[in-house]
């Protein structure tokens, strides 16, 4: 066997000839060609005339070992009627690339699943090539028709720097991937993605589940008027143990260096837990909470029933139950609550929606601890497109093929 059909072998790239290869101890040069003679655009992919061949260039290929390997070859260029003077298309190769299709894949499937400067050294390029790796993949492989056939969406914003630098993210809960991220989280960045969706296809779309920012709300009333609202328990829950909070720390003001104070102190987890989770010194802890602290007791009962009321999975009974603990906290004499079932009365039909699907923030919260993990190993991000190319390719549905045994 020829070394030229040995080296055509190992590359695995169809519609390319390797005419001639050179062994150095750097590494190995391989001499190829495309296989089809009448050049194609490298935009468009058609077969127009070309007229000169440009300087020879060579692209990075995949390392053999220790021994780095490169395609070299004189481009031609096209002129094409529809995109203009262009160079040829390339079967090895992104158009206005360096790197190999094989390449570009590997490096990116490194991406998802390690940090940027183990993928520097294990191929060789510097850490400002792996993100415009990273870029030009998303950008190839992610779907065009992920925001087709939208019907239960999931948002929420990501917090990826200090000083309130944020990133919306948009999850569709049938496929659980993202679908769309955008820095900002005010109403107009929400906005601009029913614009890209565009009315038709938003007209489709017949749940969207967040928590109770104001933004939000109104850019989801706004553009889809007719999809129903749908509030995440887990996040109305974290409201109630924050008023119970609220009235721990003013309870502990108050009794400071007294015997009822002695009881409040380390309450703070036995309070907040859920009842099946304490363990046997929490539940003594409580005990002696209910025995000498009424306000702060209350305020325990209170916290667990309106989660009672977000279990029943008939939606009279939760109403029932709901509209009884709005009355109930309405009077409780604890302010922190008062507020709270303001806040509650005002959204309840979206709140008591939840009964009715079942949805909740959870995927989108799941996806943004995964977002965290790979803010964390690039010990964070700079920008924030850097960012949202990263989650686009681990949590977009994008399947890499790199060239793996």
């Amino acid at each position: 066997m020829r070394i030229t059909t040995v080296f055509r072998n190992l590359l695995a790239v169809t519609s390319m000839i390797v005419s001639a290869v050179e062994l150095r101890s750097s590494g190995v040069v391989i001499y190829v060609r495309p296989r089809w003679r009448k050049p194609r655009c490298g935009v468009c992919g058609e077969r127009v005339p070309g007229y000169d061949c440009k300087q020879s260039r060579r692209w990075r290929s995949i390392p053999f070992g220790r021994f780095s390997v490169l395609l070299a070859y004189a481009p031609r260029r096209v002129n094409c009627p529809r995109c203009g003077v262009r160079t040829e298309a390339l079967p090895w190769a992104r158009h206005g690339t360096r790197f190999t299709k094989d390449f570009d894949e590997m490096v990116a499937y490194l991406a998802q699943i390690t940090d940027k400067t183990t993928v520097t050294k294990l191929m060789g390029i510097s850490w400002r090539a792996v993100g415009t790796v990273v870029e030009r993949v998303v950008a190839d492989k992610l779907d065009p028709q992920r925001l087709d056939d939208l019907r239960r969406i999931g948002i929420d914003e990501f917090s990826y720097r200090k000083r309130h630098r944020y990133v919306t993210v948009v999850a569709d809960h049938d496929t659980a991937r993202i679908v769309w991220a955008k820095e900002g989280k005010s109403a107009e960045t929400l906005a601009a993605f029913f614009e890209e969706l565009g009315p038709e296809r938003a007209a489709v779309i017949e749940h969207v589940t967040i928590d109770m920012a104001g933004s939000y709300i109104k850019a989801v009333t706004e553009h889809v008027p007719d999809a129903e609202i749908v509030f995440d328990r887990f996040h109305v829950q974290q409201l109630a143990s924050r008023a119970v909070d609220e009235v721990r720390r003013a309870q502990w003001r108050e009794l400071k260096g007294t015997e009822e104070g002695k009881a409040i102190k380390g309450s703070r987890f036995a309070l907040l837990k859920n009842p099946w989770n304490l363990r046997l010194s929490e539940r003594r802890r409580l005990r002696e909470v209910q025995r000498t602290n009424a306000p702060l007791y209350r305020a325990y009962l209170l916290k667990e029933t309106l989660a009672k009321a977000l279990d029943y999975r008939q939606p009279k009974r939760a109403r029932r139950t709901l509209d009884a603990w709005l009355a109930w906290a309405c009077r409780s004499r604890l302010e922190p609550f008062v507020k709270l079932s303001a806040t509650i009365r005002e959204h309840k039909e979206s709140i008591l929606a939840y009964i009715k699907h079942r949805l909740t923030n959870g995927l989108v919260e799941g996806i943004n601890a995964r977002t965290r993990m790979i803010a964390r190993r690039a010990f964070g991000f700079h920008s924030a497109e850097a960012l949202i190319s990263m989650i686009q390719l681990c949590n977009g549905g994008i399947v890499l093929a790199p060239p793996l045994p």
